[in-house]
Order: C-alpha cells, then structure tokens, then sequence
C-alpha cells in the first residue's frame, strides 16, 4: 500500500470543527483521524479510544465513526489503488488520504444494497469533511472530482486496479503469498473468511443459567439466535454489548466459537492450581473459572490490562489471583507447580483479522518469526512450572504455521512431551455451519 509521506496526526480535534455530531461528515471525520493513526502504527481500538477522548465524542456518535473505521480497514487495498489510479502522488497530509479511503470504502461495492447511504450524500459530505477541515480545505474541489470520477468510471477503474492481488483481496502482498504457501488448495476461502463480517457469538456462564433457559429469554425479547457449541450462542443479528439481554448480570460473555474450546480441553477438577498466561483481556480466564472450582492465576505483561480481566470476572461473580508477570520469567512464581496451564501465547493474530481488519496492514512480514521465538521462550519456561502428569494447553490465534504447527511440533521434540488429542489448526470461516476465527490449540502433558 502506498501511503502518504506525511503521518502526523491532523488538528484542530474533531470537536473542535464546525461539523453536526450526527452527521455523516463528522463521521468521515472521526474515521479518517483514527486510520491516520493506524497508518501510524497504532491499533485501531487504540487509535477510536483516542479520537473518543480526545474529542468527548458522545457514545451516542461512537458506533457511526467505529462502523466506517472498520469498514475502511476491510477496503483499504482496493481503496488505496483507486486513489492512486486517480492521483498523480498520494493526497497529502495523511488525514486527506485516510478521508478518501473512508469515502471510498461506502461506495466502493458495486452492489449498490450493500451502501449505507446513497452515492449523491457521500460525496456530499466527503466534501463537507474536507471543507471543515482547515488543513485540508484547499482539497475539497480534488475530494469531489475524485470521488465523482470514481462512480462515472466505477468498472473500468475497478477492472484495472483489480489486476494487483493487493486490491483484489485487500491484503499485503506478502499476507497473500504467505497464505498460498501454507494452504494452497483454501488460501482463497481463508482470506475471504477475513474480510467477512464476525458474527456476534456469546458463551453462556454455566454457573449462572443454561443454554435451553438463556435461548428462552432471548426469544421473548424478540431476538433469535442459534446453538454452535457447547455453551456458544450466535446471535443473527449483532447488537451492541449494552442490549444483550443477562449480559450486565454476567449470564453470557462475549467470545468467538473457536476460543470456546480451549477450558473444555484442560479437563479441569474441582481443587485444581491453575494458571491462565498472558490471560487478557480475561475471556478464557473467566470460562475457566464457570468450568470448575480452581485455584487460579492469572498473569499478564502490561498491568494496564489486568483491570479489564478484573472487569470480567466481577461482572460474572467469578474470583482469580491477578498478577503481573512476564511468562518469559519466574520472578512472579511462588515455585509451586500448576496442575494446568493455559499458554494462549503471543502471535501474529493472523486469524482473527475479521475481527481486527487492521492486523493485516500493522504487520510485517518478519514478525511471524519474531513472534515465535518469543513464544518459544514462553512454553519452555512454562513448562518447567507444570506438574508431573499435568496438562499445558498451546493456543495461538495464528493460521501461520511458524507459530503454531510448527511450534508445536518444536516443542515437542525439545521436551520429549506427550502430546494429546486437540483441534490442531482451525481455519477461519464464515459458514453457516461452522463460524469462527483461526486459532490452533496443542494439547501436552508431562510425564
């Protein structure tokens, strides 16, 4: 993708512009400030907290400005090859480059059905954005000439940028060649699945209600959802978090289908010492707690996320020992041994990019490999903290194979462990049957 030399974060602040909060305007706005960030190398989460803050965008406007965030995530390639068939140079500063995408990415389906508003009111307000702004007003006439030409010349510039696979399946290259070497009978399946929208999919607290009774009370709420799992729930239409029904008296949590199967395979008892690595933001942590009656502990590097693990499980009535602690090291180990531990070790995140639409253009090449060794580091360390006859659960959220068949076969082969029967890698996909994000899972245990 090429970007703008210029990345610097654009003022005034959004609140600051003569623009409605509830216009489309203010959106475009507001989503084209939080790519300019993730051109940055920020995470989106990080970079829409920033603009909500930074601004006091009210919750209310929230959701418009995230919605076409993501979206534009979801379009960049493609987005980024028309404004670049288009332009002689990239549009400069970055937040004008970043608009455009924006405004692209609302019309750039040529089913029409699939646009939330009408062509006329995008270019509309794309311009309207642009006029606000003062470090971009010079551009407006550019925004609405460019735009304009996109929907006069829609096929022959869609049929000339989609040549370049980039602009075809709104990926890096290097992501596309990566996945047709590791899967190249589904690479295209895999990332298609990505570029799908997630479904909203809960896990129901076993210690709090049943499937059968949380299905009932859905259903007199009006709202119809299917079973996927043991105790996951997809919903078939997402709502915000705040209008699940029993969410904020912790009856369901929040978590993809795939990562359901992790607790279930640790076998928990009843009395078991338990740790939960690299544990936020706490959704495994938790369903390991409504699994059993466990000792556990749960650890994390960054201690500004242990808050939000303490988050979930007060809001499901559930207790664990939060601590930080690096699982590259024993300084936070009491030296006693976990009869389970779950690793859900750092990775690429490559499967989950449905979810995170960004990952695919903050990552680099070089970083599966980095990434890897880092895990490596972690499993040996924590192995050395795991029972004789107790059980360590590998769970990447990787389709790499660098970070998770091969990793476990390495480590394996380093510590002669014995390896049990487990899912291995699941693809992502956006079946019908079978919805859930790529993550792989190796079960071991210590003889």
């Amino acid at each position: 993708m090429k970007k703008p030399s210029k990345y610097a974060q654009a003022n005034p602040l959004l609140s600051e512009l003569a623009l409605k909060p509830d216009s489309l305007s203010y959106s475009l706005t507001g989503a084209a400030q939080a790519i300019t960030s993730v051109l940055n190398g920020v995470a989106l989460p990080d970079a829409l907290g920033a603009v909500f803050s930074s601004s006091e965008v009210l919750p209310a406007n929230r959701g418009a400005i995230q919605d076409l965030s993501y979206r534009t995530m979801r379009q960049t390639g493609r987005a980024d090859a028309l404004i670049h068939a288009m332009t002689t140079k990239a549009p400069e500063p970055a937040l004008l480059y970043s608009l455009l995408c924006c405004a692209l990415s609302l019309i750039i389906e040529d089913d029409e059905s699939l646009h939330p508003y009408s062509a006329f009111t995008v270019v509309d307000q794309a311009v309207n954005a642009t006029a606000a702004h003062p470090d971009i007003a010079h551009a407006k006439n550019m925004v609405n000439a460019l735009l304009r030409r996109f929907l006069r010349e829609r096929k022959s510039l869609l049929d000339a940028v989609l040549t370049s696979p980039a602009a075809r399946w709104n990926y890096p290259l290097w992501w596309i060649d990566a996945c047709k070497a590791a899967y190249p009978a589904t690479w295209q399946s895999i990332l298609l699945a990505g570029n799908s929208l997630p479904p909203l999919t809960l896990r129901v607290n076993q210690r709090a209600t049943t499937v059968a009774d949380y299905l009932s009370l859905l259903d007199g709420q009006g709202m119809h959802a299917e079973v996927i799992g043991d105790f996951a729930i997809r919903l078939e239409k997402p709502v915000p978090v705040h209008q699940i029904p029993g969410f904020a008296q912790g009856l369901v949590s929040v978590q993809d289908a795939a990562a359901q199967l992790a607790a279930p395979l640790l076998d928990l008892q009843d009395g078991m010492r338990v740790l939960d690595a690299c544990a936020a933001p706490g959704g495994k942590t938790c369903h390991l707690l409504e699994s059993a009656d466990i000792d556990l502990l749960a650890i994390d590097s960054d201690p500004r996320r242990l808050p939000k693990i303490a988050e979930n499980c007060a809001r499901l009535k559930l207790n664990a020992k939060l601590l930080t602690g690096d699982a590259t090291k024993r300084d936070w180990w009491d030296g006693q041994q976990f009869d389970r531990i779950l690793a859900d070790v750092p990775c690429t995140a490559s499967g989950i990019v449905r979810r995170h639409p960004d990952i695919r253009w903050l990552r680099r090449k070089a970083d599966s490999a980095q990434l890897a060794t880092l895990s490596a580091r972690i499993l040996d360390n924590l192995w050395m903290m795991t029972k004789p006859n107790g059980k360590l659960l590998l769970v990447t959220c990787s389709v790499w194979p660098q970070e998770s068949e091969a990793q476990a076969a390495a480590f394996a082969h380093r510590h002669q462990a014995t390896r049990l029967p487990a899912p291995g890698q699941l693809l992502p996909t956006a079946a019908k049957d079978a919805d859930h994000d790529g993550l792989f899972f190796a079960l071991f245990q210590k003889i």
